[in-house]
């Protein structure tokens, strides 16, 4: 019954060639031009829990896999891809009510200790783990790559340029950095565009690093970074000409993104401009439940019409919207290439079910922004209208340097 079920599942996905080896030791071959030898393999160690697989697919092979009941041989990218794109034959088939009404319980968790305490889960996993698979600038958010050749510290440094050329930088400006990561964005906009650059981060690691790097470029007098929650700024009356976000407004909740911009509206100076760099869907869904549970608790992946929508709602105009999902496709495939040449490493401090884990996550996330829909945007935005910004986009792709 179980090998019935599931050789109806492969018969009907299509793309590369591929080979089953069952239970029992019988090997199938399946998908386009079957008839070849396939190049990768999937292994079914043991019976699955049919019930199980089918009530979330997506939560029980994750966990399959970190716990070896399946494995696989090959390409892991070719392996990964195919299974993203035939992915609507994997949704669940029972009532997803319990994890709906769990989500929806965690999205109402606004309070800064619970939020932080989900924001620590993932990145306070020790700066020495990130530092073994992400670039020199511990840059955690997708890259920019002018080539596909470009290496990834160089692609991430052409972000963080990027970035900075939309918020058109002046000398003497305030900036903020929301969920500022390890902070090489803002050190880089002090030294090269003369802000006062202030970041905040709810991870210790991030913060302790930051303050290192801070200390070593000798710019305590321009960069800070706090241990903090971005709406107290608001309550302490702050206020900035610039305000960047990248990477971090996936951890708003999708209850409180109207509080995001409200926030923003009352600490952004009248014509000032916000970028928000977010990964994005293109329509709204509740989070894959292995990344909710494993990956990102709280986590919810924001439609574009969701964010363009509130914007009008806190007096914020539109100026310019980018995708860069093939951009991401390229930095998470880089990142998990680094990841696999670290994997002993990583083993001997977490173990081999942490290493399948995130190795599942890295190169799953590479397959899905290739082919599933799943998109990362840049959008710039003013408070109120702005009638001094340049009439082109010519200046976001300037090289001379910064806006004098």
């Amino acid at each position: 019954m179980q090998k019935r079920l599931l050789r109806s599942i492969f018969c009907r996905m299509k793309g590369e060639p591929f080979a089953v080896t069952y239970w029992d030791g019988q090997t199938e071959a399946y998908g386009t031009n079957c008839e070849k030898n396939p190049s990768i393999r999937m292994i079914i160690n043991e019976k699955l829990n049919l019930k199980e697989m089918l009530s979330d697919p997506e939560l029980k092979f994750g966990e399959a896999y970190m716990d070896k009941k399946i494995d696989f041989e090959g390409n892991v990218n070719d392996i990964f891809n195919l299974l993203v794109q035939n992915q609507d034959l994997f949704k669940a088939t029972k009532n997803m009510d319990a994890f709906l009404q769990r989500f929806m319980k965690n999205q109402k968790e606004t309070t800064s200790r619970k939020q932080a305490e989900k924001i620590q889960y993932h990145y306070d996993l020790g700066n020495d783990f990130y530092k073994l698979w992400l670039d020199d600038t511990l840059s955690y958010s997708c890259a920019y790559f002018k080539s596909p050749d470009d290496s990834l510290e160089k692609a991430q440094h052409q972000k963080i340029d990027h970035v900075l050329s939309k918020l058109q930088l002046k000398e003497g400006e305030k900036l903020l950095d929301i969920g500022s990561g390890w902070g090489w964005l803002i050190i880089k906009a002090a030294k090269e565009y003369g802000v006062k650059a202030l970041g905040v981060t709810l991870s210790e690691e991030q913060e302790e690093e930051t303050k290192s790097r801070i200390a070593k470029e000798g710019l305590a007098d321009q960069v800070e970074v706090r241990l903090a929650d971005y709406r107290d700024l608001a309550k302490d009356n702050h206020t900035f000409d610039k305000i960047t976000s990248v990477g971090m407004f996936e951890h708003v909740g999708q209850d409180y993104i109207p509080d995001y911009f409200s926030c923003l509206n009352k600490i952004l100076e009248p014509g000032g401009l916000s970028l928000l760099h977010s990964i994005t869907r293109p329509t709204e869904v509740p989070p894959n439940e292995w990344l909710e549970r494993y990956i990102f608790p709280w986590g919810y992946i924001p439609s574009v019409r969701e964010i363009v929508w509130e914007l009008p709602e806190h007096s914020f105009h539109l100026i310019d919207v980018e995708s860069l999902r093939m951009h991401y496709a390229l930095t998470t495939g880089q990142w998990a290439e680094n990841f696999e040449k670290a994997a002993d490493q990583v083993e001997e401090k977490y173990g081999e079910r942490f290493v399948r884990m995130w190795r599942l996550f890295l190169v799953g996330s590479s397959a899905s922004f290739r082919y599933s829909g799943l998109d990362i945007h840049q959008l710039l935005f003013s408070k109120g209208l702005n009638n001094k910004l340049p009439l082109t986009r010519d200046y976001i792709y300037n090289t001379s340097g910064p806006t004098q």
